[in-house]
């Protein structure tokens, strides 16, 4: 069955019209308590909306969402669409600091929790004052109260000034940067994963991924939507669970973070997967090795794809085609309607071959960072060029290889880590002088490993301190090492030398440095 529209999408909802109309009962969504078939979606949307309406959102609103993969994050997704307000999906495994802050720089006019699926959720919920409501389809759905001071954003026809979704990441600063997506974003992303990876009905993709994050919400959720495939929700990833999808629910895609597969394999031990359905295999969101590339696809008897993307590019920049796999972890040509160039440190073109820094323009780069133009005229120039601060270099071939970052950002299992705001909740704990972050890598992955330096090299008290940090920060952003030193490395300036304990951090920890966290 193939697509047919009689106009191109507006809005991110739209994606479903087709579907409604030729496959209105073949599933869309489903999760451990709820499945629905297309328009059952469709309608679930359009009451939710109305039941929003009545609740105080308008257009130009921004509504928090505290939840984890679920069917009642898709419906208010939609809903939200239908109302040109902007949803902004946050894990509700966040800490309280952190959702407080986002809903602070929102200026969310609503919070709905989905404790049904989330105890973190229900914690969170409870904390705000959340109260049960009675919205069809949406069973275990908590609402916050309303935000009466708090003034809507101007409305645009136009899907590529409208914003679709507003997606939270953590700024270098620690602050946290609210990424303003526009319908036209998030629709070019999804039909481009429709049209290059040739997803279609039929198809069941397996997601995991989390919502809060721009792949499960653009990628995963609305690709299967533009698809007319349908969506297998899982709020939390265990490699049994994966396999358990895989083998016995009929999974035929599967897209996640190195990590992921690395575990998977842990699991089966390198035997063979029975996957009967499974055609498509890809990842994303952290480096990938050629050696697990090679135990993959192994195993899974198919070629494993990858791609690169940030947040700001809603996210897709680079894919490997279906056609073409390759044998090394280029990332793939940009797909089409994507420019890229690769710059010196003078801004100048760098020759064939040799490593610049990647920046991009085309109808996937965001609007801008909300509420903070600096930070947006830094990113985006005038001529519309979003700077990644990645490095990378581009083949006669045309692929990208991704070579480095120019930031100091951690990737953990496909979640971005910034090291000053871990830097700051360790700073805030007694008798900390100083600490320093930094990334290490190791085996698929990269962790966290922090050095800190005590008043008189004096001990801590480890207990409070592991309290502490876990009562302010995430758990994929807690260090999983911490080397106390009687002084941090610095330049005559007084810099901390990072370099220095980047390399440190490879090493084994020498005698008279206290256990780690």
């Amino acid at each position: 069955m193939t697509q047919t529209t009689t106009a191109p999408p507006r809005r991110i909802h739209e994606l479903l019209d087709p579907w409604v109309r030729t496959q209105p009962d073949a599933p869309a969504v489903r999760d451990a308590h709820t499945a629905l078939g297309y328009a059952a979606l469709d309608g679930a949307g359009l009451a939710t909306a109305a039941a929003l309406q009545a609740a105080g959102v308008r257009a130009g609103d921004r509504v928090l969402l505290v939840g984890e993969n679920c069917v009642a994050l898709c419906v208010l997704v939609l809903a939200l669409s239908r109302l040109d307000a902007w949803p902004a999906i946050v894990n509700a495994r966040l800490s309280p600091r952190e959702i407080d802050e986002f809903i602070a720089h929102s200026g969310a006019r609503r919070v709905l929790y989905t404790a049904h699926v989330s105890a973190d959720a229900a914690r969170h919920a409870e904390r705000h004052g959340a109260a049960a409501v009675d919205w069809p389809g949406l069973d275990g759905l908590l609402l916050g109260p309303l935000a009466d001071a708090v003034q809507p954003e101007p409305s645009a026809a136009d899907a590529a000034e409208q914003v679709a979704a507003m997606i939270y990441t953590s700024g270098t600063s620690g602050a946290p940067k609210g990424v303003m997506l526009s319908h036209a974003n998030l629709l070019f992303a999804a039909n481009t994963l429709r049209t290059q990876r040739r997803f279609g009905p039929g198809d069941l993709l397996y997601g995991v991924l989390p919502m809060a994050h721009v792949v499960g919400l653009s990628i995963q959720f609305l690709g299967s939507m533009a698809s007319g495939a349908a969506l297998l929700l899982e709020p939390r990833f265990t490699p049994q669970a994966l396999a358990d999808a895989l083998e016995q629910q009929g999974a035929t895609v599967f897209m996640g973070v190195p990590a992921m597969f690395a575990r998977l394999l842990e699991l089966r031990q390198g035997r063979p997967l029975a996957a009967p359905r499974l055609r498509f295999i890809g990842v994303s969101g952290s480096p990938l090795t050629t050696s697990l590339k090679a135990d993959v696809e192994r195993v899974f008897g198919l070629p494993l794809h990858n791609g690169y993307g940030l947040t700001e590019t809603a996210p897709t920049v680079a894919q490997t085609p279906v056609d073409a796999p390759r044998a090394d972890c280029a990332v793939g040509p940009p797909v089409p309607g994507v420019q890229v160039r690769l710059l010196d440190r003078a801004g100048q073109p760098v020759p064939p071959g040799e490593v610049g820094e990647l920046h991009v323009r085309g109808p996937n780069v965001m609007r801008g960072y909300y509420r903070n133009p600096e930070q947006t005229r830094a990113a985006v120039d005038a001529e519309g060029w979003f700077n990644t601060g990645d490095l990378a270099r581009r083949t006669d071939d045309g692929a990208l290889h991704i070579a480095g970052r120019t930031r100091e950002l951690i990737i953990r299992s496909g979640f971005n880590v910034y090291p000053v705001e871990v830097e700051q909740a360790i700073n805030a704990f007694p008798q900390v002088v100083q600490s320093a972050v930094v990334g290490r890598t190791v085996e698929h992955n990269e962790e966290v490993v922090a050095f800190v330096e005590t008043q008189g090299g004096a001990a801590l008290d480890e207990d409070g301190l592991r309290r502490h940090l876990r009562e302010r920060l995430s758990p994929y952003k807690l260090p999983s090492e911490i080397r106390f030193l009687p002084a941090l490395p610095a330049a005559p300036t007084g810099k901390v030398l990072k370099n220095v304990l980047k390399t440190l951090a490879q090493q084994p920890a020498q005698g008279g440095v206290p256990p780690v966290l």
